[in-house]
């Protein structure tokens, strides 16, 4: 075993609980960080606030302003073709370009898999899944019908290779998820027109191999997390969409969202968690659509505030508010997730957003003080240790 100490940040809820926020909080408790990006892609949207900055993180990772660095792994999938817009807004507020690392083995997310999703999400009218049309559910089937484009074959492909490969893809495996979709050409034509457009391709080749050269592969994993004091997993979304979540399914992402993938990098590194940091709101939101259980109107969550990370969209709509079902279903996903492991790390909660609830956690039917709260019995048995957050500056975050 090393001496870095092993930490991951997840999402107890639906997403948007505060997870940039812990992300930037732990990077105060040792100098040399890296944050591990395990799951998803580029739909994350994780913001982090300082007195004079803030910028919502898509891939690269919410220690940045800390100065950590990336890593994508082999389980996560990155968009190239958005990255360099991405690199460049974060340069123009901070005045630096954060380090990116990355396993070969990490697929990419094409502009395909980006079509397809809207092309579907569109077709399905009101009884869309609720994506956020980044592609990243596309890719996953893609690779799981053994057409994954990984980084390590970006070099040797160039960008001729490239567009031979999405082009074969084109016409080889998209009519096959137009069959599966029950979808036809002329019910997407739109979306047609541009997956039959070769210049889409040409421009998107050009695009991720130009953008490449931000990346550094690692050949050694274990060698590499040994290099840090810290290394932190920092995952998209929440518990309740992850994509073996059957209660809310079909509205859940293509990905793991909770232990799964983290536990499957360090197992193979002969690694522990140290720490593990499950986030929550002390309300409940979900951007999209598909069942949320206690959903209220936002005007009972009398202090809430604007929520300038989750705007209204085309694709997921405005973000919807409910309450906390009960104590029990509260810690229910947490002490699920944990059985991917076969030891039991130190389990933390942090409660986010205090300031707009008077200090109290929403719960149908019986909302808590969050002093009895973080004292109700099932609390004590799933938490080890429970941080609060007030507002939305790290350095502020209690316990």
């Amino acid at each position: 075993m090393s001496k870095t100490e092993y930490r991951a940040v997840i999402g107890k809820n639906f997403g948007d609980e505060g997870k940039g926020l812990a992300t930037d909080f732990l990077c105060d408790k040792a100098y040399n960080n890296l944050v591990v990006r395990a799951n998803g892609g580029a739909q994350s949207g994780h913001t982090v606030e300082t007195k004079t900055k803030r910028f919502v993180f898509h891939e690269l990772s919410s220690g940045s302003f800390k100065n950590a660095d990336t890593y994508w792994a082999d389980t996560y999938h990155p968009d190239l073709y958005k990255l360099s817009d991405e690199v460049n807004d974060f340069k123009k507020i901070a005045g630096f370009i954060p380090r990116i690392f990355a396993s070969k083995e990490a697929g990419i997310t094409t502009i395909l898999d980006v079509l397809l999703n809207m092309a579907f999400e569109k077709a399905r009218g009101d009884n869309r899944h609720g994506s956020c049309a980044m592609g990243i559910y596309e890719t996953e089937l893609r690779e799981k019908a053994g057409l994954k484009i990984t980084l390590g074959d970006l070099s040797s492909l160039g960008v001729k290779g490239l567009f031979d490969k999405l082009f074969e893809i084109k016409e080889s495996y998209i009519p096959k998820r137009l069959k599966e979709e029950n979808i036809s050409i002329e019910m997407i034509k739109e979306y047609a027109d541009l997956l039959n457009d070769r210049n889409v391709l040409i421009n998107f080749s050009n695009e991720v191999l130009k953008n490449l050269s931000l990346i550094k592969v690692v050949d050694n994993e274990k060698s590499f997390f040994n290099g840090y004091d810290q290394v932190i997993f920092e995952n998209g979304q929440g518990l309740l969409l992850d994509s073996e979540c059957e209660r809310f399914y079909p509205n859940v992402s293509g990905s793991r969202t909770g232990l799964t993938n983290i536990e499957k990098i360090l197992s193979r590194n002969n690694e522990k968690l140290n720490e593990v940091i499950y986030v929550s709101r002390t309300y409940v939101t979900r951007h999209g659509a598909g069942y949320l259980p206690a959903e209220c109107r936002s005007e009972e969550i009398s202090g809430l505030t604007k929520d300038n990370t989750n705007l209204p969209n085309e694709w997921q709509g405005s973000l919807r508010y409910a309450f906390h079902e009960s104590i029990k279903e509260f810690v229910k996903p947490v002490e699920e997730d944990l059985r991917e492991l076969n030891y039991r790390p130190k389990v933390s909660l942090l409660l986010t957003h205090l300031n707009e609830t008077k200090e109290t956690v929403l719960i149908k039917d019986r909302s808590l003080k969050v002093d009895e709260f973080i004292n109700q019995k099932e609390i004590l048995k799933t938490f080890d240790k429970v941080y609060l957050s007030e507002d939305k500056y790290a350095e502020n975050i209690k316990g």
